[in-house]
């Protein structure tokens, strides 16, 4: 748009005043408006924003801007896609919302109408540039397999609810630069790193997660990831951390003691798979809510130190392969377990061949209906109090008890038992 045809709006607006001063009459919040609505039609705020001499024929000062902020206030992000890589490099679900995307190749000026990168296409940058009617950035860049580099340069909206999937599925993606990206309001995070297996390191210090009450499967699969920077996650209002860094298996460690987990109801498989993780500090967490801890810590193979001793289990229900295969794990204090309303422990311990030592004098499982296999492995086990378990019948123990040591002492309703194993 040229200074002319902004000045032909002015001049149809100017007609229908009685003010003698055409500028003061600019001035004036509803003809402003309606030229900057104008504007933003014709997708040419940024020549506005940026025009000085525009600004001076509309006689347009700081406060304008500020009273107009969310019009004038675009995102805009540079992808750099992946070298001989074909496919979306961005992802628009709905067709009413593709206006709102200003999309230009080679930081060039021309407006493109695909989301796709073809075969003969030679692309360097990708500049977009969304525009404030859009509130939800869910799947964005869902499943974008040929983006090699994200940057958000520009972020200077609030009115984002919904990042939800928004890199989920980018398999190349190796650099992303998120540290201007707004949080605020953003309410659900889920699947949003979802599958990212070559991104190696993630800096999310600057995110504001107040009103985030979602983070399940954020990080699920997040094969490369080395380093995560978590610091200033506020996770008061999160309820639901299932699979929340299942299969990150190249971290050595997260640091999660600022987290608050007060509200946290579902705890699977949390940490599935962080196979290289070898300490985990949980002491802050408070679990008084959550029912479901399966799977927790499975598959943690190398895992020495787990610090559990806080963890409240009144509301727990289901603890099945919760230390499955933690099979480096020494020491584990499950003191303030209680395990009332536990239904289903079937291979809670399986595969913890280095445990030594395992006091589970204060569980019970009077609403038990599976703990199939709870001890399988266990081969370094030395004793054993099940004083307050209840087995239908010596069938039942012996596969509870299946490839521990021969000489393992067990303490069955308060009876201590010295029994032979025989290869069970």
């Amino acid at each position: 748009m040229n200074s002319m045809s902004l000045l032909n709006v002015e001049k149809v607006e100017i007609n229908k005043t009685k003010f003698k001063n055409k500028y003061e009459y600019i001035k004036s919040n509803n003809i402003l408006r309606k030229i900057l609505n104008f504007i933003q039609k014709e997708r040419q705020l940024e020549i506005l924003k940026y025009n000085k001499f525009l600004q001076q024929r509309l006689n347009l000062n700081i406060n304008d801007y500020k009273e107009y902020s969310e019009i004038f206030s675009s995102i805009e992000i540079e992808i750099i896609p992946e070298i001989n890589k074909f496919g979306e490099f961005i992802n628009i679900e709905n067709e009413k919302d593709k206006k709102y995307f200003h999309i230009y190749f080679n930081e060039g000026t021309s407006e493109i109408k695909t989301t796709k990168i073809k075969i003969h296409d030679e692309v360097s940058k990708i500049k977009i540039i969304i525009d404030y009617q859009i509130k939800s950035f869910n799947k964005l860049f869902s499943d974008c397999i040929c983006i090699n580099s994200i940057n958000i340069k520009k972020f200077h909206r609030n009115n984002i609810s919904d990042m939800s999937n928004i890199f989920s599925g980018c398999s190349s993606l190796k650099e992303l630069n998120i540290s201007n990206l707004k949080t605020n309001n953003v309410t659900d995070m889920t699947y949003m790193f979802f599958g990212c297996i070559s991104l190696k390191e993630l800096n999310l210090s600057n995110f504001n997660t107040d009103k985030v009450n979602d983070m399940s499967y954020m990080f699920y699969r997040c094969h490369s990831l080395i380093k995560l920077n978590l610091s200033n996650f506020d996770s008061k209002n999160v309820t639901d951390m299932r699979c929340m860094f299942y299969m990150c298996s190249f971290l050595k460690e997260i640091n999660l003691y600022n987290f608050n987990t007060s509200n946290v109801t579902n705890m699977g498989s949390m940490f599935y798979g962080c196979s290289s993780l070898e300490k985990l500090d949980l002491s802050n967490f408070k679990t008084n809510n959550v029912d479901n801890m399966s799977y927790m810590f499975s598959r943690c193979f190398e895992i020495k130190e787990l610090n559990l001793s806080n963890f409240n289990t009144d509301n727990v229900n289901n603890m099945s392969n919760m230390f499955n295969n933690c099979k480096s794990l020494e020491e584990l204090n499950l003191s303030s377990f209680h395990t009332n309303n536990v239904t289903d422990m079937r291979e809670m311990f399986w595969g913890c061949s280095s445990l030594k030592e395992l006091d589970i004098s204060n569980f019970t499982t009077t609403k038990m209906t599976d703990i199939y296999h709870i001890f399988v492995g266990c081969s370094s086990l030395k004793e054993l109090n099940l004083s307050n378990f209840t087995f239908n019948d010596s069938s039942c123990i012996s596969e509870a008890l299946r490839g521990c040591s021969d000489e393992l002492k067990i303490k069955i309703k308060f009876k201590a038992l010295k029994i032979k194993i025989n290869g069970i």
